[in-house]
């Protein structure tokens, strides 16, 4: 199969469907131009399709009936298209863009509609979900179908013209240019087709035998499954071999946004794929009532022997405009593990895929998807992400993570990771975890895509994967590769309390303000915490005088007690005066505490100088003596977490030390440029 790029060509071709979008520009919305330009390249490409294989059916039926004429041909070609399952889609009209551009134009409309209508179920799908038909109406209104069919009536967009790979890296560059012209996040990062190739031979998918089931959780337009299958077909030797892909591999999906969706469902069916790919959110359940369509691959029986995605990065999962009340009803089950914070879904994706593992028993299941850095270690030890991370690692899932370089993607120059799960790794990959240091292992790009200025070349490609396959063995390590152990990452998080020392080194105390409200469910929560006296010196103030009250409460004293005790002593004869003339003991009560309640307080407290930390300890550490050592301080108490936190910091362990440049060299350098702006500046 073709895999060969020409760039300049695709960049023209796309410069050329850019122009038909900006004479939309007035009469659509910038978001809107998608709408209008995708569909209509698909069409044009579906048409080539059938042209070509009405063609083809045409010469096979001249040899078979020499003799048969050429009208009789074409009926026989006709009659093949609409009721045999030879070809991959139909259209029961005659028309085709060009015909219905050189027909009268006051019937364009018309004719175009019949010719949309006259396609097959299979296609009618795809037009669907484009709405293709109100966006027509709207053209029309707005004088730009004639415009645009007359622009790709004659349009070279077959697969002879174009490879399915090419034809994806047109449909991507189109997808980003609808995406920055709209103002749209850059949350959806298309993935190159060397970044598709490199995560498949990292999955090292053999050659089938029996059936291989490939399953991508968020296909957008189907580069992942494509390229998946194609590695296979490439790596096919014989006829009975590429036979063995076309007829054991299956791939699966699911596409949220209709567009993507129409487009990798037209080419799945422009390569006669019969691909399972699915319109909804893989990440929800699908049922009758829920706002949109979920996951049609939930039940159990659908596992799958290879899968991977490079789900949108930060997507917001929660809030008025999520799904999180759906994603939710998968808490028990396929998210028992924890659920990542809302504005971050990655984590979903993984979960999902991971639910999807075949048994070991059944052969189990390998998994790459591509993440941001947020999935390494963003959230605190017990929450949602450190759980899903202690989970994976403890069930001993995750095989590698390989660092790319940045500036791959279309969208974005961010560093990406590729992380690699297996339930049935090889027992010398058992729980250890290899990182992969790829950033420096690139090439540019002789002609940018959007941000993507970098690419990785098949030597590089190659690299990787020998470190990969080879990296396990002893001695291998080098500066790219590392082997941890899981439980490396895995760390405890300790909450200390020390007694902090003086200037002269003893332990100290401190006297202050107290701000908080006297009450006696805070003094008792001080108490707790300080485990010793406490010194209070309060003012007191009520409506006649003004005193202080000074009193050591101890850790078994009660407050209230030994407060009021202390004021009704301060204010002897106040309180003998308000309770004269009441009869009973709960008045007389009643009485005394409205009494302290109107009293204005200002409180000075003295106690020990203790200070509450939280310490991030490496798992197989002596917690005690890892406290003595960093704090070197009285400890008092400490409490470690109920579970561990894990993290994955991949730069720390290929961190490299750069000592700072000497001054002497800095101030020559400052000089030099110093005198470079005087030239400069004298040319003015």
């Amino acid at each position: 199969m073709k895999q060969i790029v020409d760039k300049d060509k695709l960049n023209n071709l796309t410069n050329e469907i850019w122009k038909s979008a900006e004479r939309l520009r007035g009469k659509f919305k910038a978001y809107e131009y998608q709408t209008v330009i995708l569909p209509i390249i698909v069409i044009r490409r579906l048409e080539c399709v059938l042209i070509q294989w009405r063609e083809n059916q045409a010469a096979d039926l001249k040899v078979k009936r020499p003799g048969v004429k050429d009208k009789n041909i074409l009926e026989l070609v006709k009659k093949l298209e609409l009721n045999s399952k030879k070809a991959p889609f139909s259209n029961t009209t005659a028309w085709t863009l060009e015909k219905i551009c050189a027909e009268d134009p006051t019937l364009m409309e018309k004719n175009f509609r019949a010719y949309i209508n006259g396609f097959s179920d299979n296609v009618q799908e795809i037009i669907e979900h484009f709405n293709y038909r109100e966006i027509i109406g709207r053209m029309v209104k707005n004088s730009r179908l004639s415009p645009i069919l007359n622009q790709y009536a004659k349009e070279p967009l077959g697969p002879d013209e174009l490879t399915n790979l090419e034809m994806g890296y047109v449909y991507e560059e189109l997808l980003r240019r609808f995406s920055e012209q709209s103002g749209e996040e850059a949350g959806e990062h298309f993935t190159p087709r060397e970044v598709i190739r490199l995560m498949v031979e990292l999955l090292e998918i053999p050659l089938p035998q029996k059936h291989i089931s490939v399953y991508d959780p968020a296909c957008g337009t189907g580069g992942m499954l494509s390229v998946a299958k194609e590695y296979l077909y490439d790596r096919a030797a014989t006829d009975m071999e590429k036979a063995n892909v076309q007829r054991l591999v299956t791939l699966h999906g699911h596409e949220l946004q209709p567009g993507n969706y129409a487009i990798c469902k037209a080419d799945m069916l422009i390569k006669e794929e019969d691909a399972k790919i699915f319109f909804g959110n893989s990440l929800i359940p699908d049922a009758q009532n829920s706002p949109e369509p979920g996951d049609q691959l939930a039940a159990s029986k659908y596992k799958f022997d290879y899968m991977l995605s490079n789900p949108p990065f930060g997507v917001t999962w929660g809030g008025k405009d999520g799904y999180e009340h759906e994603a939710r009803k998968f808490k028990t089950t396929r998210y028992a593990a924890g659920m990542p914070r809302t504005n971050d879904g990655a984590f979903l994706f993984l979960q999902t895929m991971l639910s999807k593992m075949k048994p070991v028993k059944n052969g189990g299941s390998k998994i790459a998807i591509i993440f941001n850095g947020s999935p390494l270690s963003n959230g605190d030890c017990g929450s949602g992400e450190s759980e899903i991370r202690r989970w994976i690692l403890e069930n001993d899932w995750l095989d590698a993570i390989v660092m790319l370089p940045d500036q791959l993607f279309y969208n974005t120059g961010i560093f990406t990771y590729i992380w690699l799960l297996s339930n049935k790794k090889p027992e010398r990959h058992k729980n250890n975890v290899m990182l992969i240091d790829g950033r420096s292992y690139y090439e540019k790009e002789p002609k940018s895509f959007g941000n993507k200025r970098n690419r990785i070349s098949a030597h590089h490609m190659e690299t990787i994967k020998d470190y990969f396959q080879n990296g396990w063995e002893k001695g291998f390590e080098n500066d790219h590769v590392k082997i941890f152990n899981t439980t490396d990452f895995a760390f405890h998080k300790v909450s200390v309390v020390f007694w902090q020392t003086n200037e002269k080194d003893e332990p100290g105390f401190v006297t202050e303000p107290y701000t908080k409200a006297l009450t006696p469910a805070n003094i008792t929560k001080e108490q707790t915490f300080y485990e010793s006296d406490l010194k209070f010196s309060i003012v007191l103030t009520s409506k006649e005088r003004e005193t202080t009250i000074s009193f050591t409460l101890t850790p078994e004293d009660l407050f209230s007690k030994v407060f009021e005790k202390e004021i009704k002593t301060a204010f002897k004869q106040e309180i003998k005066i308000l309770t004269k003339a009441l009869k009973t003991a709960s008045e007389k009560t009643r009485a005394v505490k409205a009494f302290i309640k109107d009293l204005d307080k200002s409180v000075v407290f003295t106690h020990r100088h203790y200070v509450s930390d939280t310490e991030y300890i490496p798992f197989g550490e002596d917690i005690e003596a890892f406290l003595k050592r960093e704090i070197e301080k009285p400890i008092i108490r400490w409490k470690d977490s109920p579970q561990l936190g894990y993290e994955i910091l991949p730069n720390k362990y290929f961190y490299t030390y750069e000592p700072p440049q000497p001054a002497d060299e800095l101030l020559k350098a400052f000089w030099a440029l110093e005198k470079e702006a005087e030239e400069m500046l004298k040319k003015l």
